[in-house]
């Protein structure tokens, strides 16, 4: 997939383009169903698909006191958006100065002059230019000025899966809830938390169950503290290389047993104490929520506790194809 981070990015001979915009933020089940028809819309045009997004968010420029936590970062962002099908990205800078931009300036300058689009494929209910004075019946008439189809799509992301509709703001109300079960049926995958392996404590070790500690400049929102169960992806490895994948019970907190202060995500791969992970790149993918962090009495009650997680985990996870 091409990435341009700004207009000078697009290349002099692009030919014709299928474009969509949006945030993406989370690349949940409702921007997949606008994706995906951008796709195919592109294959029979014999154009190049397109997403435009921003970064960072608008509303961080523009209300940075009502900013919302992001669901992903902008790499795992281009990377979901890649996996759809996607054949290109134009990431825009979101600014003060842009945001003045008038829906016409928007669209001519971006959808006609630098993307040349055939055609533009959005939700009915999408909004752009200053002050989202922009709407679809905008774009239409734009469309018609300047020689582009527009589609638009209704009922996108309509709410089957946890009776609400498929927006990143439900999704990152589950996550931050730690409903991980119901974040997976929004994005039609499990949320996942991407990082570095690091050193801990090597508390985990000399307790049975080795843990490998994800690095604090990790990517994703990282759900509410508690246990769960949840599957540990090594990244540098080919996807079909059977140690890529491993089922794992996962830690969100600060370790309150032992007095702990910085809140980590940490992961133990079930029957595994021969891995030595420092240093990889993984990525930690939520399953399902087991309970809350608890401060136990004893270090015997810990593990004690630490067993049946793991049992439950296995229990889980054993009926569940890894991604």
């Amino acid at each position: 997939m091409q990435r341009w981070y700004g207009p000078d990015d697009i290349p002099s001979d692009l030919g014709p383009t299928v474009v969509t915009l949006g945030n993406f933020d989370g690349v949940h089940r409702g921007h997949r169903e606008v994706l995906t028809r951008v796709v195919r819309e592109a294959a029979e045009r014999d154009a190049l698909p397109v997403a435009v997004t921003f970064e960072p968010h608008p509303i961080a420029v523009l209300y940075p006191d009502r900013a919302p936590a992001a669901v992903m970062s902008l790499e795992q962002r281009l990377d979901a958006l890649e996996s759809v099908g996607i054949g290109a990205v134009l990431v825009i800078e979101f600014t003060a100065d842009f945001a003045q931009q008038t829906p016409e300036e928007f669209v001519r300058s971006t959808f006609v002059e630098a993307l040349g689009a055939a055609a533009v494929v959005v939700g009915k209910d999408t909004r752009f230019g200053v002050r989202n004075s922009g709407d679809v019946e905008t774009l239409r008439e734009l469309g018609a000025a300047d020689g582009f189809e527009v589609i638009a799509l209704d009922d996108i992301g309509e709410g089957v899966a946890v009776g609400a509709r498929w927006s990143s703001t439900q999704l990152r109300s589950e996550i931050l809830a730690g409903n991980v079960a119901h974040a997976a049926q929004i994005l039609g995958r499990p949320h996942r938390v991407t990082g570095t392996v690091v050193h801990g404590d090597h508390r985990g070790r000399e307790l049975g169950y080795p843990t490998a500690n994800l690095s604090q400049d990790h990517e994703g929102l990282v759900p509410a503290d508690g246990v769960y169960a949840g599957w540990l992806l090594r990244l540098g490895l080919d996807p079909s290389d059977p140690d890529r994948s491993l089922p794992a019970a996962v830690s969100v907190g600060t370790n309150p047993t032992f007095d702990g202060h910085q809140r980590r995500v940490e992961a133990y791969v079930l029957d595994r104490t021969d891995l030595d992970l420092y240093g990889e790149r993984v990525a930690v993918e939520f399953v399902d929520h087991l309970r809350p962090t608890l401060r136990f009495e004893s270090i015997d009650a810990l593990v004690e506790q630490m067993a049946q997680d793991v049992e439950r985990c296995r229990e889980i996870l054993s009926a569940i194809v890894p991604s």
